[in-house]
């Protein structure tokens, strides 16, 4: 298995901390073992600020606020386009704000290399086409699939979703 994840930061908000483009690769492949994915693929991993993501949430989901991360998957219905230089799978897009990511960092107290991890992995279900928009069982296989991903990786989080932040 060969897998790409293109990095590239469009922002300047935020320094870039040293080794996270080694994490967000090792974030991207642990998704593809943990689901058993093992065709070649290419992933596009792109950090903005704020601003940036406000302007792509409002273009593409309608809500012109600064959000986490947004995915822009490629395939549908398992389906997917294909590179056609190389053969891989192009899953799709991440786009992180590392200003909001750092913020989200600071509020539930762990690093942003933990933060950008929990984006991309999380992001990472998206472009294999698992949702949580609607909750229920659907969102909750989702959440028990990123945090194994993230125990492999040594991220377990220190907190549950859903608790009051204070």
């Amino acid at each position: 298995m060969s897998n790409k994840v293109l990095i590239q930061n469009n922002q300047k908000a935020v320094k870039v901390p040293t080794g996270i483009k080694l994490l967000i690769r090792r974030s991207c492949n642990a998704v593809l073992v943990n689901e058993g994915f093992e065709e070649d693929c290419e992933v596009s991993v792109t950090f903005v600020d704020n601003e940036e993501i406000a302007q792509l949430n409002g273009d593409f989901r309608n809500k012109p606020q600064p959000t986490d991360v947004l995915s822009f998957p490629l395939g549908e219905e398992d389906t997917y386009d294909v590179d056609q230089d190389t053969g891989a799978i192009l899953l799709g897009d991440i786009v992180i704000s590392l200003e909001k990511a750092m913020e989200q960092a600071d509020l539930y107290g762990h690093s942003l290399q933990r933060e950008v991890a929990f984006l991309t992995v999380h992001s990472m279900y998206h472009l294999l086409g698992y949702d949580h928009e609607n909750g229920g069982r659907e969102a909750q296989i989702m959440r028990e699939k990123e945090e194994q991903v993230l125990s492999k990786l040594g991220l377990q989080r220190t907190f549950t979703y859903g608790q009051d932040i204070e």
